[in-house]
């Protein structure tokens, strides 16, 4: 059974927090999120309610109908509904984390002081702002698509590959 099969049946039978729990364990086996990211997802789902409009929305958002643009403002909306108790859940990290895990083939993660380190040492003009949007969104994408064509020769899989390449970039874990 496929994760969308999977995923529209345990919607149908009005499993929200299971799916919650679900992405929230997924998402556990990473590194990608930082500890107060974490949290502020895992007590957002707390409420039925909130759980109901974050599993509508990852569905939606994952396997819906409509271009990426319009799926991804609408995810960055859902986000943005969730409840927040001491962190705020619409980053730019919690907006992408769960799209990347589930599609490496057209979905890339964003980590902003990273990524703006990264563009700039790679001389793409990456248009950046602060909050989740698709203008942001497709700039890095554009970014990424760069990246994969200047990287063809070692044949990048996915954008996990293009991911790595920009963190090793913009990261000063990785200073000569």
């Amino acid at each position: 059974m496929s994760d969308q099969t999977l995923l529209r049946e345990k919607l149908s039978q009005g499993k929200f927090l299971e799916i919650g729990v679900e992405a929230v364990k997924i998402e556990s086996r990473t590194n990608l999120l930082f500890s107060f990211e974490k949290m502020a997802i895992r007590d957002a789902l707390k409420s039925e309610r909130a759980a109901q409009a974050f599993a509508e929305g990852l569905y939606a958002f994952l396997h819906g109908r409509g271009n990426l643009q319009t799926k991804f403002t609408r995810w960055c909306e859902v986000v943005a509904g969730l409840p927040r108790k001491q962190s705020r859940v619409l980053t730019w990290p919690l907006a992408t984390v769960l799209g990347f895990i589930a599609q490496p083939d057209t979905q890339i993660f964003l980590k902003p002081t990273v990524t703006r380190l990264a563009a700039r040492g790679y001389g793409f003009d990456f248009f950046y702002r602060s909050g989740p949007s698709w203008e942001t969104y497709s700039s890095f994408l554009a970014f990424a698509e760069e990246i994969r064509r200047d990287l063809r020769d070692l044949r990048p899989r996915d954008l996990i590959d293009i991911q790595s390449f920009i963190w090793v970039l913009g990261s000063d874990e990785y200073e000569e």
